[in-house]
Formats: C-alpha cells, structure tokens, sequence
C-alpha cells in the first residue's frame, strides 16, 4: 500500500521553532560579541594598549549590545514573516554583527602588533 500525498495542511509544520533557534543564535552571537568586546576593552584600557584596540573592542561590544536588545523585535518580525509568507529581511541586524566582528579583528591585530 502506498502513502497518500499530504495536503500542505497536513505537511508538518513547526510553528516556531526554526525561528526560537534563529533567534538563539542571534543571541549568541550578540552576548559573544558584548562579552568579548567589554572584556578585550577593559584589558586593553588597564594595560595602556594603543587606542585602536581599545575603540576595536569598545565597538564590537556596541555592536553585540544592539543586536541583543534587537533580539525581541527581530523575532516577532520573522515569525510574522514566515506566517506571512513574506521575504525575510535581517540586513540591518547582519551589518551589526558583521560590524562588531570586524571590529573585534582590528582590535585584535592592533594588540597583537602592540604586543610583539
């Protein structure tokens, strides 16, 4: 006996999950960035590292600090997007994060040609 084909009401359907994993992923990303950034600054501020790095780090932990707040907001848009049937838009939140890590980059190249 062969299997009926599903009528896509009847196809499986998680009703938000791959959004809550998007969105906890974002807030890795976003605690990463934050958590590093601070530290990585506060180390390159107490030992008199070179401003860039200082900035460098100060910026990434900005940047992870927007995305988190964004969090809530971002979700609610994408689980009203995937209801919807409507094209994601993350732009915005992907230049954060895109931000913030450049910038954790630079402050890490600037420490380390400080340190050698």
């Amino acid at each position: 006996m062969g299997e009926e084909a599903k009528a896509p009401d009847e196809e499986i359907w998680d009703q938000g999950l791959q959004s809550e994993r998007t969105r906890l992923a974002w807030v890795r990303t976003a605690v990463a960035l934050a958590t590093g950034g601070l530290g990585a600054a506060g180390l390159s501020a107490r030992h008199d590292l070179p401003l860039l790095a200082v900035t460098g780090f100060a910026l990434a932990a900005l940047c992870g600090a927007v995305l988190l707040i964004r969090t809530r907001a971002r979700f609610r848009r994408v689980q009203a997007a995937l209801h919807g049937g409507r094209p994601l838009d993350s732009r915005l939140d992907a230049a954060f994060a895109w931000l913030g890590t450049l910038s954790l980059v630079a402050g890490a190249i600037a420490f380390v040609f400080t340190v050698m």
